[in-house]
């Protein structure tokens, strides 16, 4: 926070970032509120979920571009824009004689351009907020604004619910294209006032080809020493956290003295201290633990992954409340160290595609640990999936150790001799 309150250009970063997820979250709402009410509204929510997914899983490609682009500011602040203008044409759409499936492919389709915008934005923005913050404060940084992002997000679901009953779809749009507008400005008052005093630090950039580029962020990653595994590690812990949450329905569903009101309150409470855990971690929780090895952090919330599924086995809902959040906040934790790691350990011109291919690998855990798990619990039982659960936390927490112990070792050998 204390960066956050000095930095007054990364404090505008800050702001334009959280306006642009809430316009998106908005948004994102009344789509599948629309979706929703169409014939075979099945079939729209999935294609609204496939095209929201895509760009995340495409991660790396726009950031190799964002590595390639020289002035940076200036692109961000046309991609705010851009944004601005399509969600204007989709506020238009929806005031239009077009309606049912005509105007819902209609607008997914530009918002998937506008998300692909958005995901090359980022690509852009992350090696800005180390020029700003510098090096060795990424992790308190980013922790900070990615914990309030979350937090933005819990309550713009509950704010857009309450919208969708006074506020029409092309309102809804035209929020968020208005978002996008107010976060263009900051980019670019923030692009002003720091080129004016760092007139070339956009110069430099990326001329390698793709794969090349991939395979020198993969070469420069197995350098330092336990990042890779550890990389490996919190997209398990990650996936992990995902999974349980499926897991968790299966067994409060089979088990009523688990609810803690209904049903759908009890998902919904498990989602949110999900979501609390993990903005604490982020935001504070890296302050705490600035000087705490990523290794300890890791080992910390395998040993919380194994406490959680013990409290679901023994069906204790306020201990697995409790472990979730415990869970959550070490991994809100251990997301922006290992940024700062990552930051420290490869070419800054080859950031932003190392990030995207990091985010992937983290993106894609998640999804297929959660079916690999959920297909255990449907074929075979979800007690079989839970104590799997625990055998993969066994697993990776003997990993941890045995890569800290070979680190701390191969850092003492290269010790210079007094």
């Amino acid at each position: 926070m204390g960066i956050f309150l000095k930095n007054k250009n990364y404090r505008k970063l800050s702001f334009a970032s959280w306006l642009s997820t809430a316009g998106d979250i908005l948004f994102y709402l009344a789509l599948m509120t629309y979706a929703s009410k169409l014939h075979n509204y099945t079939l729209a929510i999935s294609l609204i979920s496939i095209t929201e997914a895509i760009p995340r899983l495409i991660e790396s490609l726009s950031g190799y571009y964002a590595d390639r682009t020289k002035n940076k500011f200036k692109m961000i602040v046309w991609l705010a824009i851009i944004r601005f203008i399509l969600y204007l044409i989709v506020g238009l759409l929806f005031v239009t004689n077009i309606a049912g499936w005509n105007l819902i492919l209609l607008v997914i389709g530009i918002n998937f351009i506008s998300d692909i915008s958005g995901m090359y934005s980022g690509g852009l923005t992350t090696p800005l907020i180390v020029n700003l913050v510098g090096q060795n404060e990424v992790a308190e940084a980013t922790g900070f604004t990615n914990g309030i992002s979350q937090i933005i997000s819990t309550v713009a679901q509950f704010v857009g619910s309450v919208l969708l009953l006074y506020l029409s779809y092309s309102n809804l749009a035209i929020v968020n294209a208005l978002t996008f507008l107010f976060a263009g400005l900051l980019y670019a008052s923030v692009g002003h006032s720091y080129l004016k005093t760092h007139p070339q630090e956009d110069v430099a950039v990326n001329q390698q080809g793709f794969f090349t580029t991939l395979k020198s962020s993969f070469s420069q990653i197995k350098k330092a020493n336990g990042l890779l595994t550890v990389i490996s590690v919190i997209a398990l812990l990650n996936g992990i956290l995902m999974t349980l949450e499926p897991l968790i329905s299966i067994v409060v569903a089979g088990n009523k003295s688990m609810l803690i009101g209904t049903y759908t309150f009890t998902i919904a409470l498990i989602g949110a201290v999900d979501s609390i855990g993990f903005a604490l971690g982020s935001a504070i929780g890296t302050i705490i633990f600035k000087k705490t090895s990523l290794f300890v952090i890791s080992l910390i919330d395998t040993i919380i992954s194994a406490g959680t599924t013990l409290a679901i086995i023994n069906k204790n809902i306020i201990a697995t409340l409790i472990f979730i959040t415990l869970l959550s906040f070490f991994a809100g934790v251990a997301s922006p160290k290992m940024m700062q790691w990552l930051v420290s350990s490869v070419d800054r011109t080859i950031l932003s595609s190392s990030v995207g291919a990091l985010n992937t690998i983290l993106q894609i855990a998640g999804p297929l640990m959660t079916a690999i798990f959920t297909s255990i619990a449907s074929t075979l039982g979800i007690n079989y999936a839970l104590f799997a659960l625990i055998i993969v936390s066994v697993i990776v927490f003997a990993i941890i150790l045995y890569v800290m112990n070979k680190t701390k070792k191969a850092t003492t050998n290269v010790q210079p001799a007094e």
